[in-house]
């Protein structure tokens, strides 16, 4: 029995090397979180929170496709890195930079031509649906950039280097923050634009952020960065191999993206009201999920580097390392935020007594997902390190849209149970199966793969 524990107790040189990659990758997280929280923190000063929140459904889709792209590619770039296949290497990183110009290609023209037929499918208020739009009409040049930097963040996180997108990353928060505030509000003889300013202030800080690092990445000469030629030519053998894992992992990102969209619509009949408490709850547990995807990202690298390396055992072993710290960070996480819920929702500017306490309830129902979600995260992160997207595409999407989804509807138009918080936390069962189904999977073990000699042998 005591063996059995101790195979799941590290070093504590492998959890320093752990915390040294996942701290600086949860802190970039957490700046990209923050953006969000920033805008909705200022025009919840002008009652234009369900406005922003409704109209960034469409980013939060681009961002589920941006990520699951970069993340596709970037399973095998990081086993490339660790194999010192360098020129694979390169071409992973222009693949990766292709998808993303795509993906913001079609996101963008998505909010262009069917920008206000889509908020009308979240919210029937007509004043939050022209506001929302007022925003998208701004925010959607955002979803280049935003595609983009994911390439960037996630090449960085592949070569042990989580501190280049966490520097650029405050530099755009800051960015964020300022012409945020100058914008929204017309200071500085700057024109008062309202819910334009917060949307503008999300442009220029992503741009920013894009430009420093392209600029940065050529004058450094990354390992990734390469002529026209070494990082764009590649043949079909190359690309095949590539494309069938991460169109899995992009198609469970859209439809887990979709379906997060879905529940805004499950909400959005309980009012507006309910939907300001909502996106409060929401934006606060963002700081939380940003720190768990940054544990995600580094055991993804950790892992997937081990894999690249040919050393499956040393994979698991450090897998096993893995759940215990992540059992022992989702215990931590529930207590805190679960006490701390009234003085978090006491940051924004909420004034009806009704939204404060739903807003309340909501962050501690949250802070139940958010322990359970890292729980999972971490979990999952080792499976897709070695490439396992058909069974993640089944236990990510698959049980939100078969187990979550259904219970919100059910909730709300059969139940008619009023509570945002009440159905939101039924609708956390969906949570419990996949801990349970997550845990299953990868004692199997069927997740340790060495994806390089997957591609090399179709090249061949």
């Amino acid at each position: 029995m005591l063996d059995k524990i101790k195979r799941y107790i590290g070093p504590r040189k492998f959890y320093q090397y752990v915390f040294s990659m996942a701290i600086p990758l949860g802190f970039q997280q957490l700046i990209s979180s923050c953006m969000g929280i920033v805008d909705s923190l200022m025009v919840s000063w002008i009652g234009q929170v369900t406005a922003v929140g409704t109209a960034v459904q469409i980013e939060t889709l681009c961002t589920s496709v941006s990520w699951g792209s970069a993340a596709g590619v970037g399973i095998f770039s990081v086993q490339f890195f660790g194999a010192k296949d360098f020129t694979s290497f390169k071409k992973s990183f222009g693949l990766s930079v292709l998808l993303a110009l795509i993906s913001g290609l079609f996101w963008f023209s998505v909010a262009s031509f069917f920008g206000k037929v889509i908020l009308q499918f979240y919210i029937s208020d007509a004043s939050v649906i022209q506001n929302g739009l007022a925003y998208l009409n701004i925010a959607k040049f955002s979803y280049f950039p935003l595609a983009l930097s994911f390439v960037f963040n996630m090449t960085y996180r592949n070569i042990n280097r989580p501190k280049v997108p966490l520097i650029i990353g405050i530099i755009a928060m800051i960015m964020n923050i300022v012409v945020n505030y100058v914008l929204i509000f017309g200071l500085y003889g700057f024109p008062r634009m309202g819910i334009q300013g917060a949307a503008m202030g999300t442009c220029i800080a992503q741009m920013s952020s894009l430009c420093i690092h392209v600029l940065y990445a050529y004058q450094t000469k990354q390992p990734f960065i390469g002529s026209f030629q070494e990082m764009f030519t590649f043949d079909r053998y190359f690309i095949q191999p590539i494309l069938q894992k991460t169109q899995s992992i992009v198609f469970n990102e859209l439809l887990f993206g979709f379906g997060s969209t879905l529940f805004i619509k499950a909400f959005g009949a309980l009012g507006t009201r309910s939907m300001d408490a909502y996106y409060v709850g929401e934006k606060i547990s963002n700081v939380f999920y940003a720190f768990a995807n940054g544990f995600s990202n580094a055991v993804a690298a950790i892992v997937g580097y081990s894999l690249g390396y040919g050393d499956g055992h040393k994979a698991k072993e450090e897998g096993d390392y893995l759940m215990t710290l992540a059992t022992a960070m989702s215990v931590v996480c529930l207590i805190f935020i679960y006490f701390g819920s009234p003085l978090f929702v006491q940051i924004f500017d909420l004034t009806h007594p009704q939204v404060i306490q739903e807003a309340i309830l909501i962050v501690k129902v949250f802070a139940l997902r958010i322990a359970l979600r890292f729980f999972i995260v971490i979990v999952f992160s080792s499976l897709r390190a070695g490439g396992d997207s058909k069974v993640l595409t089944l236990l990510d999407s698959g049980l939100m849209w078969s187990v979550g989804i259904p219970l919100a509807f059910i909730s709300v138009h059969i139940f008619q149970i009023q509570s945002i918080a009440i159905v939101f936390l039924i609708c956390q069962l969906e949570q419990i199966v996949r801990v349970i189904l997550g845990i299953k999977r990868y004692q199997t073990g069927k997740w340790i793969v060495n994806l390089t000699t997957y591609v090399h042998d179709s090249i061949k």
